[in-house]
């Protein structure tokens, strides 16, 4: 075998009176790097959520398989066709009208007590070795829980929801800003009082345990687990708060300087809006800041259109009344939020991991919790990216009628790499043509 030459990296192309280094070549590289093993494929997870439906008749498209033709709606997703599947015959079995957001992602009507969520099952497996187990993301400020107005998609093993963020510039300064020494002391004080307060609890509750029936026993149980649960992650937050934070690079992508939600009364873009929060998670996925991420985009009800849009609100347009123009509107609405998934998939497809890129390394399902005609069938499906992963997209995916939702997100989690249990939501399984 012939022995490789090896070339000095300062080596320098000398002429007159300049000299020039060389670009980085292979030959620079001592033979033993070849044999390096390939980087560890880390996987990254999204559930996006879109409120009151969309006009689906002009979503889905009238022919099957990867060369289907791009209807109104979809047309913006056209270069990223072979990276995304349209799935239709989705149902969700408690949603329809306005309360869609609830069982979306824990099949759980917004009437019961809810269980844990699609993205918080993904958080378990790959929470641990980031900062964040996930990111909350929404356009409304706060959970809403109680209200059909939810403001969240996720929720804990105990059913609680968890508190999503609306200001990409809060958001950008939790993700990346170093705490001050004045606000380190500060969070010292408060991590040691916490901790006291979890060990008094803990210690009163396991005396009170010897004097309860089962039943009792049974709820308290359920109740040591939530303060377990506090418990773990307040150690990890203290043993993260030792790592420095990464900083991204930003090339121009946006401004995070300034507080900007939709609910401020100064002149808004949600041009803007909707390309900070999507580069948001991009930038933290590909910082490994989270590996896990849910975002209402739109919420139920309340807005979905913007002045820049110079559209009637969206709530009012759903109602359509088979009218036209309101389809119209209601389609040209749609269009705008596809235009902002796809910048998205753009961002994510820019960003190289080894052979590949990081969308090919994230599965990532949007959806909504109605139909049109708020309809709890006809749901505006797609699932994106994860060809890294071993998904396999079909471009328009007719499935059977009625299949349930949860059968997309049990794919997904598959992918994401969750061993999924067999009574999950009613999923019937995961969908083989995505993963064949």
């Amino acid at each position: 075998m012939q022995k490789k030459t090896l070339i000095p990296r300062r080596h320098v192309l000398r002429g007159v009176g300049a000299a020039l280094a060389l670009p980085y070549l292979e030959a620079m590289m001592p033979s033993s790097a070849f044999a390096l093993p390939e980087p560890q494929r880390v996987p990254r997870f999204g559930i996006f959520y879109l409120g009151m439906g969309m006009n689906v008749r002009q979503f889905f498209p009238e022919d099957a398989g990867p060369d289907f033709k791009m209807p109104r709606i979809l047309r913006p997703l056209e270069k990223h066709r072979g990276n995304f599947t349209v799935l239709s015959g989705t149902y969700l079995e408690h949603g329809g009208g306005h309360r869609g957001t609830y069982p979306f992602a824990t099949g759980v009507p917004m009437d019961e007590r809810q269980s844990i969520s699609v993205d918080q099952l993904a958080a378990e497996v790959a929470g641990q070795q980031t900062r964040f187990p996930s990111l909350q993301m929404s356009v409304r400020k706060g959970t809403g829980f109680g209200s059909q107005v939810l403001g969240t998609l996720s929720f804990n093993r105990q059913g609680v929801p968890l508190a999503p963020e609306n200001d990409p510039a809060a958001l950008f300064q939790r993700l990346f800003f170093e705490p001050t020494a004045e606000q380190k002391s500060q969070q010292s004080v408060e991590w040691q009082l916490r901790r006291s307060i979890l060990d008094l609890v803990s210690d009163d509750t396991q005396r009170l345990q010897k004097k309860l029936g089962q039943a009792d026993k049974a709820q308290l149980d359920q109740y040591l687990t939530s303060v377990r649960e506090l418990e773990r992650e307040l150690e990890r937050v203290v043993e993260w708060s030792k790592k420095s934070r990464p900083t991204p690079e930003l090339g121009g992508i946006g401004d995070y300087s300034k507080s900007m939600t939709p609910e401020q009364n100064e002149p808004f873009s949600y041009e803007a809006y909707a390309r900070l929060m999507y580069d948001l998670i991009a930038l933290a996925f590909q910082t490994d800041s989270t590996r896990v991420a849910s975002y209402v985009v739109r919420a139920e009800l309340r807005g979905g259109t913007f002045a820049e849009w110079n559209l009637r609100d969206y709530h009012a347009l759903t109602h359509h009344g088979n009218d036209p123009k309101n389809l119209e509107d209601l389609a040209q609405a749609d269009e705008y939020y596809m235009q902002h998934w796809s910048y998205f998939l753009s961002r994510l497809a820019s960003i190289r991991e080894g052979d590949a890129s990081l969308l090919d390394h994230a599965v990532l399902g949007l959806g909504s919790g109605m139909g049109i005609g708020h309809s709890r069938d006809r749901l505006p499906t797609l699932v994106s990216g994860g060809r890294a992963l071993g998904l396999r997209h079909q471009g328009h995916l007719q499935l059977p009628d009625n299949t349930p939702l949860a059968s997309v997100w049990h794919t997904l989690l598959d992918r994401f790499g969750v061993t999924v249990p067999g009574n999950f939501q009613d999923s019937t399984g995961v969908i083989a043509e995505l993963v064949g």
